[in-house]
């Protein structure tokens, strides 16, 4: 019996902005791997009938996308504790019985994303700052509680979904009006924009950096452009920046691995690859 090649890909509505599919492709490519990686426009209305039919052409597993992160969890069978806390999934592998396995790896893209551009940064070192309340909000805060974090500043333009998450996530969480954010960057150890300000055809992020220290971390989750303002303005103050980019290179690494059986590697060539290079 002839084995039909892996089938994995990308769901969303709307798709065509992924640039999961060039990447995927390109790891295929480069360890010769006899597999295909896809990119689906599935409506929310179809998103359940999707999921039951493509383990039968021959899915291995999904990646997904807005808006369908958080419907995922209740068609899912099995659903990890980090997905589950975070509240949404980005990765499915689909059993061979056809049961569905829901993960997140958003959280761990951006904490081996920070890690690798800011080394020297110490979880325990001080507050973060956070910028944003949405789903990526909720993996990097996450992520910052498991890695040690002692308190996380947040503040979002709608202060009643960042109260949300800090009724959600405990004492740690010190929530800061929009209008003062800047405020929250005094004797803060790492700043992180979850939010779309600062995005290519996006409104600016317009944040006060008077009390931003040189030893702060800086990161922005945004790489369109791949150097923003907020990071261009902190590289003039003397800090490390790190920029969004290679969160999403690491948060593509668990599920190539589990769908295709190797682990890959997120180096320059990658890199290059997603920006067009």
């Amino acid at each position: 019996m002839i084995q039909r090649p892996p089938l994995a890909g990308v769901i969303g509505s709307p798709i065509g902005h992924s640039k999961s599919p060039r990447l995927h492709n390109f790891w295929l490519k480069r360890y010769g791997i006899d597999g295909f990686y896809i990119p689906m426009e599935i409506a929310p209305e179809h998103l359940g009938k999707a999921m039951r039919m493509l383990p039968k052409f021959g899915f291995v597993g999904l990646n997904v996308t807005i808006p369908h992160k958080e419907k995922v969890l209740a068609l899912a069978d099995e659903v990890t504790d980090t997905a589950r806390r975070i509240g949404a999934a980005n990765t499915l592998v689909f059993g061979e019985n056809g049961k569905i396995h829901a993960d997140n790896t958003d959280g761990y893209g951006f904490m081996t994303n920070l890690r690798h551009g800011a080394p020297d940064w110490d979880p325990a070192s001080g507050p973060a700052a956070v910028l944003g309340a949405g789903g990526a909000s909720r993996a990097v805060i996450v992520s910052l509680l498991d890695a040690g974090v002692p308190e996380i500043r947040l503040s979002n333009r709608t202060r009643g979904r960042a109260e949300t998450l800090a009724a959600e996530f405990g004492d740690k969480i010190k929530v800061q009006d929009w209008a003062d954010a800047g405020d929250m960057l005094a004797g803060a150890a790492l700043l992180v924009n979850t939010t779309s300000l600062g995005m290519v055809g996006k409104k600016p992020l317009n944040i006060v950096l008077d009390d931003l220290s040189p030893d702060t971390v800086v990161t922005d989750l945004v790489y369109t452009p791949l150097r923003t303002e907020l990071l261009i303005e902190a590289e003039e103050i003397g800090c490390k920046t790190v920029d969004g980019l290679g969160m999403l290179e690491h948060q593509a690494t668990p599920g190539f691995e589990r769908w295709f059986g190797v682990k890959p590697e997120v180096d320059e060539k990658a890199r290059a690859v997603l920006l067009g290079a």
